[in-house]
C-alpha cells in the first residue's frame, strides 16, 4: 500500500490543509476534526485505495483504514507538517458540534486508551497464570509465578497511579502530580487502615475510607480537580518558586479533598454503574445476550464503542468480573467466521485474500477491517454474523459466563475467561460460544453468498 498517495488523496478530499483542525487515530481509524464537515467528498474518499469506509461521529470525520492506520497517520502528519499527538486517541477540543455526552466519554476514553495495550497484556497474563495453577502446572509459591504475577496484578492494584499520570496528560497538567495523587490513594498505610476498619479524621472531619486499588473514576475526578487548582495556583505563585510551590499547594488541597469528598462520591457512582449494568443483565440475561451478541458491532460502526470501555473496565475493577464483555467477545468471532466463509466461497484472488486476511485479523480481536471490507459492502456476511453472534451471545448469557479481566478479544480473550479461583463454567462457555459464533456465520456465509455478489452501493 502506498500510504503517501493515500494521505495526499485523503487530505485533498476532506478539503485540504486549511479545512483540517487536527487529526489523530485509534486502532483502525483516522479521526479528523474539520472546520467544515460539509466540505469532504465522502463518495470519493471511500474510493481511495486503502480506505475501508467513512463514518461521522462525535464531531469527527472518521476514515477507516484498518490495523495499518498508524502508517497512514504518519504520512498525513508529514504532509500537514504537524507533530504526532501525545496519545493515539482523539483530542477533546472546543468543537461545538460534539455533544456533552460524546465529549465526556471521549475524554474518559482518551485517558484510558493510552494504557489499554498494557492493560490487555497484563490481563492475559493473569488469566494464563490462573490457568496454569488450575491445572497444577505452576504453584502460587513458585518464584516464576510470583514474579509474573507481580506485574500482572501490580498494574491493576496500582491503576490509580497509572491513570493519574494519563489523566494529567489529558488535562494538560503536571502528570507527576496526577501520579502522586494516585499513590496517596493506594499508599500501604492507608490501605491497612481501611482493611482494619480504623476510623480516622482530617482536621477533625471524619474520613470515609474505601479501597481505591483497581479503581478508575475516583482518580480521574481527583486529577480533574488538581488540574483546575494547578492552573489557578500558577497565576498567583511567583515563577521563581513555581517548581515546588505549585505542586505543594495543589497536592495539599487536592489530596485531602479526594479522601474527604471526591473519593467516596466517585466510588459510590462506580458502584451504581456496576450494579446498573448487572441489573440490566439480570432482568433477562438470555435476551441481553442475544441482542448484544447480534448487534454490538453496529455500535462499533458508529464509533461509539469507546464510550462503553470505561464502564466495562469499571465492572472489572468494582466486581472483579464482567458478564457483559463476555457476551461482546462472541461478536468478534462471528465476524471472523463470516469473513472466512466469504473467502472460502470466492474464486477471485482479491476477494479470497481480503476474506482470509481480515478473518485472521478478526481472530486476533480487530473487527473493523471485516466490517468495512466485507460485512457492509456485501451485506449477507453481516446478516450471518448477526445470527451467529446472537445465538452465541444467548448461550454465553445462559451459561452465566464472565470475564475476569479486561484486555484482548477473540483468541486473546481466552485467558480472561479463567476464574482466578480455578477454571469454571465461564471458560467452558467461552469454548462453546466462540465455536458456535465462528462456525455458524462461516457456514451461512458460504451457503448464501454468491461468487457473483456485487458490492452494495
Amino acid at each position: 500500500m502506498d500510504y503517501s498517495s493515500l494521505a495526499k488523496q485523503l487530505i485533498s478530499e476532506v478539503g485540504g490543509k486549511e479545512n483540517i483542525r487536527n487529526v489523530t487515530h485509534c486502532m483502525t481509524r483516522l479521526r479528523f476534526v474539520l472546520k467544515d464537515d460539509k466540505v469532504p467528498n465522502t463518495k470519493n474518499v471511500k474510493q481511495i485505495p486503502g480506505v475501508l469506509g467513512v463514518t461521522i461521529s462525535g464531531g469527527q470525520y472518521q476514515v477507516i483504514i484498518g490495523t495499518e492506520v498508524s502508517k497512514a497517520y504518519d504520512k498525513v502528519c508529514e504532509i500537514l507538517g504537524i507533530q504526532e499527538q501525545q496519545t493515539p486517541e482523539e483530542i477533546i477540543d472546543d468543537n461545538e458540534k460534539a455533544g456533552l455526552f460524546n465529549r465526556f466519554f471521549k475524554l474518559i476514553s482518551g485517558i484510558i486508551f493510552p494504557v489499554m495495550g498494557v492493560m490487555a497484556a497484563v490481563g492475559i497474563m493473569k488469566g494464563l497464570l490462573a490457568g496454569l495453577t488450575s491445572f497444577n502446572l505452576l504453584s502460587t509459591e513458585n518464584g516464576t509465578y510470583q514474579i509474573l504475577y507481580a506485574f500482572a496484578d501490580g498494574f491493576f492494584y496500582f491503576l490509580p497511579i497509572i491513570l493519574g499520570f494519563s489523566a494529567a496528560v489529558k488535562f494538560k497538567s503536571n502528570p507527576y502530580i496526577g501520579a502522586t495523587i494516585g499513590a496517596a490513594l493506594v499508599y500501604p498505610n492507608i490501605v491497612t487502615l481501611y482493611n482494619e476498619g480504623t476510623n480516622i479524621t482530617f482536621m477533625k472531619i471524619p474520613v470515609v475510607l474505601t479501597s481505591y486499588g483497581n479503581s478508575v473514576f475516583p482518580i480521574i475526578a481527583a486529577v480533574a480537580l488538581a488540574a483546575y487548582v494547578e492552573r489557578r495556583v500558577k497565576k498567583v505563585v511567583p515563577s521563581s518558586v513555581q517548581l515546588f510551590l505549585t505542586p505543594f499547594i495543589t497536592l495539599s488541597i487536592t489530596v485531602p479533598l479526594t479522601f474527604l469528598v471526591i473519593g467516596p462520591i466517585m466510588t459510590y457512582i462506580s458502584d451504581i454503574l456496576a450494579s446498573s449494568t448487572q441489573a440490566i443483565y439480570g432482568f433477562s440475561p438470555i435476551i441481553t445476550g442475544i441482542i448484544l451478541g447480534a448487534f454490538w458491532q453496529l455500535v462499533v460502526i458508529f464509533g461509539l464503542h469507546y464510550a462503553f470501555i470505561p464502564i466495562l473496565i469499571n465492572n472489572i475493577a468494582t466486581m472483579g468480573e464482567d458478564p457483559i464483555n463476555a457476551i461482546l467477545n462472541v461478536t468478534v468471532f462471528a465476524l471472523a467466521g463470516a469473513a472466512i466463509g466469504f473467502a472460502l466461497k470466492q474464486k477471485d484472488k482479491v476477494k479470497r485474500s481480503l476474506g482470509f486476511s481480515t478473518g485472521l485479523t478478526g481472530l486476533f480481536g480487530v473487527t473493523e477491517p471485516i466490517i468495512y471490507g466485507i460485512a457492509l459492502p456485501y451485506k449477507k456476511p453481516f446478516i450471518a454474523a448477526f445470527i451467529g453472534g446472537g445465538i452465541a451471545g444467548g448461550i454465553t448469557a445462559a451459561m452465566n459466563a464472565k470475564m475476569f479481566g479486561f484486555g484482548g478479544n477473540a483468541l486473546f480473550a481466552a485467558p480472561l475467561f479463567i476464574n482466578p479461583e480455578g477454571i469454571d463454567v465461564s471458560f467452558t462457555a467461552y469454548l462453546i460460544a466462540s465455536t458456535i459464533a465462528f462456525f455458524v456465520p462461516l457456514l451461512l456465509t458460504y451457503l448464501f453468498v454468491s461468487r457473483d455478489d456485487e458490492l452494495v452501493k
